[in-house]
This record gives structure tokens, sequence and C-alpha cells, in this order.
């Protein structure tokens, strides 16, 4: 991997995604791509801190770069969560100001958070002072419910600064907390890139990514022409290949790390055949990577063989072998 500054790397990354996002789907991402910088599902500072989930934490050195992605809203718990994170070795500790779920709003963390700034302040400076350099980074939106965003965003973005961090990642849209479901509350709120965008000129100093709604890596070039960086969620996961392929020289002029999506595919194996010597089955893996020939000759045929057999108990790499034969023979 090109050594870059992990502020590099956030060029382009993954965004954390519950129940997406785990270490194989990180696995199968890194393979696209050597550069982008990849988040793990948000891993709340509670189950770390008093329940035990230490498990949460693993990842595979290969995996780099990697951020984990905390959720709370005790500066305490969110500093042990921070030092245990570093400890692990994770490049970057993100916490989580913007996931609306009625279970994030429940525990006080996520996108409710943006109601409190100055609490948020606490945790952030509590985050850093239990690193070593390691950078603490904030995920928001531009706001939430009645909250006019040209005047909270700018006002959060500012204390955020105050507090330490350098880095942060602005979802475009609001958080409505009443009245939409967490996955409308991905598409209902309109989009608003411009004031993400606008930032950059009044925080020139903050690096600063926008994410929501984009769905192309040219889209993600032009935002590029205005801030420092674009997170991109649900289309990397269900286009990986569209995203992430070339993504590689077409943002950091290096050379591209798979040249298709059968290689890809290919270079998964290694780590599949570990999965299962570990008692793992073909699904865990396999299902990260169903979108991988999206708009492609055979793309149906691989769904099907994958989705049909690769739960199954014994399946192997041979069910994924079988499915690439059936897109190869399309494609010829």
């Amino acid at each position: 991997m090109t050594r870059l500054a992990l502020q590099d790397h956030a060029r382009l990354s993954v965004a954390p995604m519950m129940d997406w996002t785990d270490r194989h789907c990180r696995a199968f991402h890194r393979v696209l791509s050597r550069q982008v910088l990849l988040y793990t599902e948000m891993v709340t500072s509670a189950a770390l801190v008093r329940g035990g989930a230490k498990h949460l934490l693993g990842f595979d050195a290969a995996e780099h770069p990697v951020a984990l992605q905390l959720g709370g809203s005790d500066p305490a718990e969110l500093a042990e969560a921070t030092a245990m994170g570093v400890a692990q070795g994770y490049a970057e500790v993100n916490l989580n100001v913007g996931c609306p779920s009625d279970r994030v709003q429940s525990g006080c963390f996520g996108a409710v958070l943006m109601k409190d700034p100055a609490l948020v302040a606490h945790c952030v400076e509590a985050m850093i002072d239990a690193t070593d350099g390691v950078p603490v980074t904030v995920k928001c939106r531009i706001g939430v419910d009645d909250q006019v965003p040209g005047d909270v965003l700018p006002d959060f973005l500012r204390r955020m600064g105050d507090a330490g961090v350098r880095r942060a990642i602005v979802h475009a849209r609001m958080a409505w907390l009443q009245g939409l479901s967490p996955k409308e509350n991905r598409d209902v709120p309109p989009l608003d890139h411009g004031l993400v965008h606008a930032m950059k000129d009044r925080f020139p100093d903050m690096h600063l990514s926008v994410n929501g709604g984009i769905a192309s890596l040219d889209a993600a070039l032009s935002h590029l022409r205005a801030v420092d960086g674009v997170m991109i969620g649900r289309a990397a996961y269900h286009d990986p290949a569209g995203i992430l392929l070339r993504a590689d020289s077409a943002i950091w002029g290096v050379e591209d790390s798979c040249g298709d999506p059968v290689a890809a595919a290919l270079a998964m194996v290694p780590h599949i055949e570990g999965h299962l010597a570990r008692g793992g089955r073909l699904a865990h893996v396999t299902r990260h990577m169903m979108g991988l020939f999206a708009g492609r000759p055979g793309a149906r045929h691989w769904r099907r063989v994958l989705s049909e057999r690769a739960n199954r108990p014994g399946a192997g790499v041979e069910v994924l072998r079988d499915a690439l034969d059936g897109v190869v023979s399309a494609a010829a």
C-alpha cells in the first residue's frame, strides 16, 4: 500500500454501515482499492466498556487504513473505548453524531447529539486526550428536526474545531427524528451538498468530507473540487466495482488494485478459505459480494448462485467458482 497520510486516504472513504461493513465486507473492499479509507460498523462505547464486547474490535491488518466508529455520549466512557480502539491498532476513531435510529436516540447518542454540541465537544476532548496522536473525527448531519442548518452546522463545526477535531464528515441531510424511520432519513430529507461545500470556505483548516446521495465515482470526483473528501455508503456496497475498482487511479493517481471484477472475486479466495477453516460459513463473506457484477453480463447468475448455495452447510469456494463461470460465459 502506498504510504499516505491518513487524511489523504480520506479523499474517499466507505461509510460505516450497521450490519454491512463488518470485517468481511472491509476485506472485500480492500481488495478493490488499496487506498480507500474503511470504517467499522458503529460500536457503542457501552458495549466495549461495560458490556465486555472487545471482540467487536477485531480486524485484520490487511484492512488498513481502517477507522473505528464509536457511538456514545459519556465523555469518560468514550475516552476508555477510544483508548481500547487505539490499543487495537485503528488508524482513526470517529464519533457518530448522525445516526437517527430510535435505538440510538434512546441511548442519547447519534444524530440527537446535534442538539447538544457542548456535550459533543466534551466527548471529543476526552477522546482526544485518550489517544496518542491517533486522529479523532466526527460524522454529523447538517442539523436535526427544526434546526436551521445554515446556523447550526457552522456553529457545530466551530465547536468541534475548538475541541481539537481536525477532520469531520458531514451527511448533507437533516435528520428528522420524529416521523421518519432510519431508512427514510437516508432518503427523504433533501440533500444540501452546497451547504457542506460552503463550510470548506468557512473552515479552511478543517478537513471536510461530504456524505449522502453520492452514487458514482465521477460524482465523487466532482465533489472533490469543493471539499477535501467524499464518503460513500450504499452505492459502494451495492455497486462496489463501480465505485472502488478504478478509484486508486482516478483519485490518487496510482495503479488500481484489481483489473476487473473477476480478478477481485478470485483475490477473495484466501480470505474465504481462512474464514471457512475457522468454522465460518461462505455466506458470511459472499453476502457482501452480491453487487460485484452490478450492471454487467452474468450479474443475475452470480447473485442467484451465491444466494441459493452459499449458506448451505459445507459450502466452499467451489460455489464462488461456479458463480464466476456463469459470469465469464455471459461475457464471452
